[in-house]
């Protein structure tokens, strides 16, 4: 019965750090990644454009249902690992830059992802930049040490790397 409770004391006290942690880590984060892609700035803007495809590519992407067109572009819904999250296209300028968001306020999380793309001698050279949000300190305390705040893009670029390797 001493082990137990000595067990659950410590994870008791464990949670209340890995909290305390949470609460002193920012809300806000930016995290950005870049990469070559052996593609033109043409095939990448459409494969990142064309959001209803991103099942076909997207491991994590379950679903995507189009909501409407918006002033900037599309706003949809994505049904993925992560649940069910709407986003909406604040800026597109083609071949070039993109910037979107989660307009979702319930989330535990938010922010926006702005993706610039430059011509190179190999293809194109994408950034993208994620100006993330994490409302929940144990969320936060997750997401700063347990996954890291550049897991979401390494992902997305692995995905879109391996897509346009594929022959059309």
């Amino acid at each position: 019965m001493r082990w137990l409770l000595i067990v659950l004391g410590s994870l008791a006290a464990l949670v209340v750090i890995v909290v305390a942690v949470g609460y002193s880590l920012p809300d806000k984060h930016v995290a950005t990644r870049s990469a070559q892609l052996a593609a033109p700035p043409e095939r990448v803007w459409a494969t990142i454009t064309e959001v209803s495809s991103a099942p076909q590519w997207r491991a994590d992407v379950k679903s995507v249902e189009v909501i409407r067109q918006g002033a900037a572009g599309p706003v949809w819904r994505e049904v993925s690992g992560d649940g069910t999250i709407t986003f909406e296209t604040v800026e597109s300028v083609p071949q070039q830059r993109l910037v979107t968001r989660i307009t979702d306020k319930s989330l535990p999380f938010g922010g926006s992802w702005t993706y610039e793309l430059q011509p190179a001698a190999s293809g194109t050279q994408l950034t993208i930049r994620e100006d993330g949000e994490v409302y929940n300190p144990l969320f936060r305390f997750v997401s700063r040490y347990v996954m890291g705040h550049h897991s979401t893009i390494d992902k997305y670029l692995s995905s879109l790397q391996t897509r346009l390797a594929a022959p059309r």
